[in-house]
């Protein structure tokens, strides 16, 4: 799997290097009975570095949270410099987060709510100061753009999608061992997007899916 980089090559310190090492293993082998002795076996470290660098296991996996996070936001940046509209920003977002979701092991999330309760307070907070505020802010360029209907919402709207999110990731709802989570994401998102069109929209999303694959 290959991950996205913030720093690269010299530039980046041991700690940056372990930290998106571990992230790389915990999105493939899931969060389930960390050990150290694993952690230090599978990043080829010493006990001594890692208790140098970090105070504990879940010292760690904060911090892989907040690096993957940082990731995603530079990530995100990127994707909506080089969008036309409304339309197109929210498809990038959902393309890169289908592809995510495909890329991580399909128990990630459950362990990170079950065994981490830390990590994933940053991960609900990150929702709420970043993803919400994005979101209601491309609803309302679409609306302005003519791309949206004018009798949105923007408030529940964006509410909605949030919730939706959190539904996406609720393993009661949908257990990963039953579930295909990026087929979950695709069904929630991209069908509930065409309802917020308007005819322009429409059109701006069929282009948008004939020049690309979800």
């Amino acid at each position: 799997m290959q991950s996205h980089q913030i720093a690269t090559g010299s530039s980046m310190t041991l700690k940056e290097t372990i930290i998106q090492e571990a992230q790389i293993l915990f999105k493939r082998e899931g969060l389930d009975n960390l050990t150290e002795a694993y952690i230090l076996n599978k990043l080829d470290i010493s006990q001594a570095t890692f208790r140098e660098i970090f105070r504990s296991i879940p010292d760690l996996v904060n911090q892989v949270v907040e690096y993957d996070l940082a990731v995603q936001r530079h990530v995100h940046k990127g994707l909506l410099a080089q969008s036309p509209n409304a339309v197109v920003d929210i498809m990038h977002l959902l393309i890169d987060g289908i592809n995510q979701v495909k890329e991580i092991n399909p128990l990630y999330y459950l362990h990170l709510q079950q065994n981490y309760p830390a990590a994933w307070k940053i991960v609900m907070e990150h929702l709420y100061s970043y993803s919400y505020p994005q979101i209601h802010g491309i609803i309302n360029k679409g609306i302005l753009e003519g791309n949206f209907r004018q009798d949105i919402n923007i408030q529940l709207v964006t509410k909605i999608i949030m919730e939706q999110l959190n539904m996406l990731l609720n393993p009661v709802l949908f257990p990963p061992d039953r579930f295909n989570l990026a087929e979950v994401f695709r069904s929630i998102f991209l069908y509930y997007l065409r309802g917020l069109c308007t005819d322009i929209g429409a059109k701006q999303a069929e282009n948008f899916f004939a020049h690309n694959r979800i």
